[in-house]
């Protein structure tokens, strides 16, 4: 695949109004999303979740893209068509999780390296014949006492440029997500610190990898502070934040910017989608890649019922829509209460 058929993927991954959903939990943390609900986590109850999301009526209007786990990539629908099959055809792409997990950084405690680049190659080449068209790795930055430390963050940005080079040579779009955590006790002009250092550095990691920008999805955190912080910020100072930093280290090469969620409410991750994209003319899309922000609600609609699926999917739906307006910056916080 050539530059310019990336370029196409990545522009469409981050198509006007349109998100990408965050569909890649591990069977870990699915099984504790379903604990929630009290459903036991096997096999058939995540293929029926996960069909429950992908076969909502109407999501290709508002979801550009699904972010699969390596079990689901090979699942299927109640009537047997391979969930990539599936998604191709009512035009979402399919993407897929490669990383294998932060892992403890040896000699750097408290501190994370993502791990995944063994076999990368051959899997990349495995998943693009599956169907998948873009890939996502996350890599996991905490801040606290003394972290994170300038050798994890270097270590980090050059596992993600190392992971994004062998993506685009599988002709495949690579997601970049340096997740700068939400957890702790720092204030929001510390997250804006450290988010400002990994971004450098990531982009000059990418830059020396010979990485094509016009080919990536940049998937960041917004700048808020530590849940235990106790510091409380408006929406408008997030926003605000969040913007400096992008237009400081984000080149405008890059075709699109996908935040995460990290652990901010449904609402609040689309207010602050909705002001960032009020700010005016930016050099990037700015939408959205989540996954509890997109999910919670439905999860907790449908709860594991048969006769609730279609509840599970109206939910999905109204978020999928709201972050959909709030990418163009069209949200109101009362179209929380109107119908789907």
């Amino acid at each position: 695949m050539n530059q310019q058929e990336l370029s196409a993927i990545a522009r469409a991954m981050v198509a006007k109004n349109k998100g990408i959903l965050a569909a890649d939990e591990s069977t870990s943390t699915i099984g504790k999303r379903f604990n929630g609900i009290k459903l036991d986590s096997t096999e058939e109850s995540r293929r029926t979740y996960r069909e429950l999301l992908f076969t909502t009526p109407g999501a290709s209007e508002y979801i550009s893209g699904v972010i699969l786990y390596d079990e689901t990539i090979h699942q299927k629908t109640k009537d047997g068509t391979p969930f990539p099959t599936y998604l191709t055809k009512l035009g979402i792409l399919p993407g897929i999780k490669v990383d294998t997990g932060a892992k403890p950084l040896a000699g750097f405690p408290g501190e994370t390296i993502t791990e995944g680049h063994d076999g990368l190659r051959e899997r990349l080449a495995d998943y693009h014949k599956l169907g998948a068209r873009f890939a996502k790795w996350r890599a996991v930055i905490d801040i606290g006492t003394g972290i994170p430390t300038a050798y994890a963050i270097e270590a980090n940005a050059a596992a993600l440029a190392r992971y994004a080079a062998l993506c685009q040579e599988a002709g495949i779009v690579p997601i970049v997500e340096p997740e700068v955590l939400m957890d702790g006790a720092h204030t929001i002009e510390r997250c804006e610190e450290v988010t400002s250092v990994v971004l450098q550095r990531v982009f000059s990691h990418l830059f020396a990898a010979k990485v094509f920008l016009e080919g990536i999805v940049l998937k960041p955190n917004m700048i808020v502070p530590g849940k235990k912080s106790g510091q409380k910020v408006t929406p408008n100072q997030v926003a605000e934040a969040t913007l400096r930093v992008l237009k400081e280290h984000v080149p405008s090469a890059v075709p699109g910017i996908a935040f995460l969620s990290g652990g901010q409410s449904s609402v609040a991750a689309t207010e602050h989608l909705n002001l960032i994209n009020s700010a005016g003319p930016l050099p990037w899309v700015v939408t959205f890649s989540y996954g509890r922000a997109l999910q919670d609600n439905a999860l907790a609609a449908w709860s594991g019922h048969a006769n609730t699926f279609g509840l599970g999917q109206d939910a999905l739906f109204k978020r999928a829509k709201l972050n959909g307006l709030a990418a163009v910056g069209a949200y109101k916080a009362s179209m929380e209460d109107a119908a789907a």
